[in-house]
């Protein structure tokens, strides 16, 4: 049966709304719940981004399900660091937390001044980053020069069982990528017909058997007016497409990007209906597509009514 999971959106909420929503959505029946590591916000729409580490220590010990984190080694963080942050969740609240790793986004990682690569690049310190953290992971004294430098780093504080590493991938090319040494997939929803090419991808190159979890962006609210209009406030700015989300460096930025995002745009990456039916068939294709979870983000700032109503009327017809 696939998990349906709340996100917790750092970017739009303060920490301790996000571990009053995580609370709520365990009561009202969520499977689980995941979060994104982010220094800035999309938008200065959105206008929050707390320290997600942090956040999460506390959101484990007020709930019992299971995380997922999804971060950006070898700019903001030293592989080594991330590799330690993780470990102590792992041995804290084992069994409970995955990690999704990805090539990074200006918005977060360019806060340090280096050049911001390409995706070819960023790939390559990507790989360098997953096999220093592995090898932490298994206990070993690291030394490692490459594009990210380690000099005899151990971890002394580790889980019985290492947090499995997945790849985050949202295009066909970066799911065969990853496929070959990740323990799963973390990709997006949206059109199902992109989503079914980018599982192809990596179940076909090395990624076969391994789960997949699925963040799915959505906006419900009781009349289809506010829906829509939530999803073009807070996530036009990320609706625009193509490399815009990975290389564009400032929230004033995106915000400039949001002023074009149509209703028809936005409705390409995030669901958008005040129809619970329409948004439980939804769900229930991309289960057909033999997915582990689905992570639902909804949008807008209606989450106290979203949990409820979600968790009532949506969750039990889906199992």
């Amino acid at each position: 049966m696939t998990e349906i999971g709340y996100h917790a959106s750092h970017e739009q909420f303060a920490p301790s709304a996000l571990l009053d929503y995580v609370k709520r959505a365990e009561a009202a029946g969520f499977d689980s719940a995941k979060s994104s590591d982010h220094f800035h916000p999309w938008a200065s729409s959105q206008g929050q981004s707390g320290f997600a580490w942090s956040w999460l220590g506390a959101a484990m010990q007020a709930t019992r399900f299971s995380y997922g984190m999804i971060s950006a080694p070898g700019y903001r963080y030293h592989p080594a660091i991330l590799a330690q942050a993780a470990a102590t969740i792992g041995e804290m609240f084992p069994n409970r937390l995955w990690l999704a790793l990805g090539s990074g986004e200006a918005i977060n990682e360019a806060i340090t001044g280096e050049t911001w690569p390409d995706k070819p690049e960023r790939n390559a310190r990507l790989l360098e980053c997953v096999e220093i953290t592995r090898a932490l992971f298994a206990g070993e004294t690291v030394t490692h020069r490459g594009r990210v430098t380690v000099i005899e780093a151990k971890l002394y504080s580790l889980p019985t069982r290492p947090v499995p590493l997945f790849g985050a991938a949202v295009t066909p090319k970066t799911a065969s990528f990853v496929a070959g040494w990740a323990d799963g997939l973390l990709t997006t929803g949206g059109d199902i017909e992109s989503l079914k090419d980018v599982l192809e991808a990596f179940r076909s190159n090395g990624g076969a058997g391994k789960p997949v979890h699925v963040q799915h962006a959505l906006s419900w609210a009781e009349t289809e007016e506010q829906a829509v209009s939530q999803a073009l406030e807070q996530w036009g700015p990320v609706s625009a497409g193509g490399d815009l989300n990975w290389n564009v460096a400032r929230p004033e930025d995106f915000d400039t990007i949001g002023k074009l995002c149509t209703e028809d745009s936005v409705r390409k990456s995030v669901a958008v209906s005040a129809d619970l039916g329409q948004h439980r068939q939804w769900l229930a294709d991309l289960a057909a597509l033999d997915v582990s979870s689905i992570q639902l983000h909804n949008v807008g700032h209606n989450q106290e009514a979203f949990i409820d109503v979600f968790g009532e009327k949506v969750l039990p017809q889906l199992r």
